[in-house]
């Protein structure tokens, strides 16, 4: 009898356990819907404080653990510039910081030097006119696991099925949800400096070598040749670049800055945005994001945050 009743607990402990799991998974968002759509962006210009990755999504958790340690209030951003489907994780390239200020507003003198302290960078990002964007809940470190699983595959379907030109990829992390935005105008202003030089040292010598097969071959032309080719790199940015307020010395001279494997090039064409039918003044028909908010309870991150290339594994 005794045996019985010991199995009889054991059993509902197992059930008690499972049903605790199961409705820690629901709050975590595993039941949540996931709607993409395309419309006005969920923040406005900001300026970030950032640090430079180049290497595995995976390694990133640091980063924001380290960003969120400086000063806890403000919100996490990530922006990714290279598709994992791709890319081999030694070369993937992403700048993970904390957003310091929105639209008019400028950064406060005490919280740059204290980013500047620890080694982050500033650097400001435009409003785009439109975007692609998706929201996913942010109540555990489960919905940062969920989110990887489910808000990207859906983002390249809605791209690729759209034939969409939308990079790179940003993820911005604020109280109880995630909002991830993909440009579909100013691309090229979403790229930090680093990037831009990554490009240029690497079109460097495949320059060098075209001049010089470029030379040899305009030697063999004829000299009675009226016919000239000239060759210019494409771009299929909406708008120049242009200066954010507070930050200076940015001179992109290039309208773009993909590279051969970027997000940019994902989509089969690039679309202009003005054929989607495009909604409100915010994502899913929600206000815009507050300049700083609260975090809820103790920091998330505990697991590292969303990443794109955590959902192929």
């Amino acid at each position: 009898m005794s045996d019985l009743l010991l199995l009889g607990l054991i059993g509902g402990l197992t059930v008690l356990l499972l049903l605790t799991l199961l409705a820690f998974a629901r709050h975590s968002g595993l039941l949540a819907g996931v709607a993409v759509s395309a419309g006005s962006p969920p923040i406005r210009n900001v300026t970030v404080a950032y640090k430079f990755h180049v290497g595995p999504y995976s390694e990133t958790g640091r980063l924001f653990t380290e960003s969120y340690s400086v000063c806890p209030r403000l919100r996490s951003i990530a922006i990714y510039y290279d598709n994992p489907h791709l890319v081999s994780p030694e070369k993937r390239r992403c700048a993970v910081g904390s957003i310091l200020s929105e639209g008019e507003e400028s950064p406060r003198p005490e919280l740059l030097q204290l980013y500047q302290k620890f080694g982050f960078k500033v650097f400001s990002f435009p409003a785009p006119s439109h975007v692609v964007t998706a929201t996913f809940p942010y109540t555990t470190a489960l919905s940062i696991w969920l989110a990887t699983r489910r808000v990207h595959p859906a983002l390249d379907t809605y791209i690729k099925e759209r034939k969409l030109c939308a990079h790179p990829r940003l993820e911005i992390y604020q109280q109880d949800q995630i909002y991830f935005m993909c440009p579909l105008a100013r691309q090229g202003d979403f790229y930090v400096p680093e990037v831009k030089e990554a490009e240029r040292k690497g079109r460097g010598p495949v320059e060098a070598s075209d001049a010089q097969t470029d030379g040899a071959g305009a030697d063999r032309m004829s000299e009675g040749s009226s016919v000239s080719l000239e060759v210019g790199p494409g771009s299929r940015e909406t708008s120049a670049a242009t200066l954010s307020p507070g930050v200076s010395g940015r001179g992109w001279d290039d309208s773009d800055n993909r590279s051969e494997h970027s997000y940019s090039e994902s989509g089969a064409s690039g679309s202009s945005f003005e054929e989607l039918d495009l909604e409100g003044e915010g994502p899913l028909g929600e206000p815009r994001l507050s300049p700083e908010a609260e975090p809820l309870g103790t920091p998330k991150w505990a697991r590292e945050p969303s990443t794109p290339e955590k959902g192929e594994e």
